[in-house]
């Protein structure tokens, strides 16, 4: 009897101690009993089973449960028709308890595995929302602390919704998206591609115009911090210009102009630094050519009229003869002073000391920096839904991203 009562007394111990700490008891043959902590018990059954106990689970507020329930779903029954359903709310939960990595993979896969499931457009906005996060800033967790920049994951998660959906709602965005996540990691080649992207597949949506500008503002950086010559300043003015083309009416197009007016400024500035530099060498035909260029290029302007005065007094001093182009090498120029900065070669390489000599007007010759480091014009809004000017009054630091 005494046995009997105690063995009762430990069942209902058993019991007290479920009820206190809702944890999940195990049974299996031969083996001893196991407590296992809520939401680590194995959850099985088929997929109607699974679900009802998703929904129960998450009806009651155990969102880990719930999340393994339906994930057995996704796993164990793809072809069910209550995976999709399933999948959907697997991501939901994902994203409510804040792993926002995990949610924006889970949603991909809906999307890509169900495309035709009801919750298609819900998974590729919720894709979007977790995106746009990571590229405003969110830096990735490991073990509940911030480690790292979630711009890289910010890619991922828009190149899967171009993938995804290559026509919806938030596809030019994402596809803009990508050049500005790429543009803040300091890629800009790469950048210019994505925007070239939203142009070429998206060109009637809104934010096309920002991708054309974007370009253009990108050369005109390089331009300007970068290797100075004449390929970052062409390809900034045909930016520019093609802007302009293409969206006339946009309310950046008054800062479009306004670029192309301090490129033309800035690359005229930088051919008569050039061609002083080699009259000061009595280079005179290399001198010459860089007079004429600032003379194309501004034409009327103060530093045209002299340039005209200055060839006019080589022609004087030495003769049209001595001034025809000929056949010039590097070798013919002492090296600048050194308040003249190195300056790349043509293609792209660094080169030192004598900027590239040109032997004809057609040459391309990269340009030495400027005496005075000019700040370049505001950057484009970047709201996707809008195309308003950005205040032409603002100056941004030196080196900074748009959008940042």
């Amino acid at each position: 009897m005494c046995a009997r009562s105690s063995l009762v007394l430990s069942f209902v111990a058993v019991l007290a101690f479920l009820e206190i700490g809702s944890a999940a008891v195990v049974f299996r043959p031969k083996e001893k009993i196991r407590y296992v902590a809520p939401g680590e018990e194995e959850i099985n059954g088929n997929a109607q089973q699974l679900f009802q106990i998703g929904q129960t689970a998450e009806n009651s507020g155990d969102i880990e449960r719930a999340i393994k329930a339906y994930r057995a779903i996704v796993r164990k029954y793809p072809r069910d028709t209550l995976a999709a359903g399933a999948a959907y709310r697997f991501a939901v939960l994902l994203e409510k308890n804040g792993e926002y990595l995990k949610a924006a993979e889970a949603y991909r896969v809906l999307a890509e595995k169900f495309p035709r499931s009801a919750n298609f457009n819900e998974a590729i906005e919720a894709q979007f929302r977790i995106g746009e996060m990571y590229l405003s800033g969110k830096k990735v967790k490991f073990a509940g602390i911030p480690v790292k920049s979630g711009l890289e994951n910010a890619i991922t998660i828009f190149a899967g919704i171009v993938r995804s959906a290559p026509y919806g709602k938030y596809t030019a965005r994402a596809q803009f998206n990508i050049g500005r996540a790429t543009e803040k990691r300091g890629n800009a080649e790469a950048a210019v591609a994505a925007y070239q992207a939203v142009i070429e597949k998206y060109p009637e949506e809104p934010v096309a115009a920002d991708a054309q500008y974007q370009i253009g503002y990108l050369w005109m950086t390089a331009a300007r911090t970068g290797s100075r010559d004449a390929k970052a300043y062409n390809n900034a003015k045909l930016g520019f210009q093609d802007f302009l083309f293409r969206y006339p009416k946009s309310e950046k197009a008054a800062q479009a102009r306004e670029n192309l007016r301090l490129l033309a400024t800035k690359e005229t500035s930088n051919a008569f630094q050039v061609a002083k530099f080699y009259d000061k060498q009595k280079n005179y035909k290399a001198a010459v050519i860089y007079y004429n260029d600032v003379i194309r290029q501004q034409p009327g302007s103060p530093p045209a009229d002299q340039a005209q005065r200055r060839i006019a007094e080589l022609r004087a001093k030495v003769g049209d003869a001595a001034l025809q182009p000929a056949a010039l090498t590097a070798a013919t120029a002492r090296p600048p002073k050194s308040s003249m900065a190195a300056t790349s070669n043509t293609d792209g390489g660094s080169g030192g000391g004598v900027p590239s000599m040109r032997t004809s007007p057609g040459d391309v010759a990269p340009l030495p920096p400027p005496e005075a480091d000019e700040s370049l014009p505001p950057p484009a809004s970047l709201t996707p839904d809008t195309t308003t000017a950005p205040d032409t009054s603002a100056v941004p630091e030196p080196g900074a991203s748009p959008g940042e």
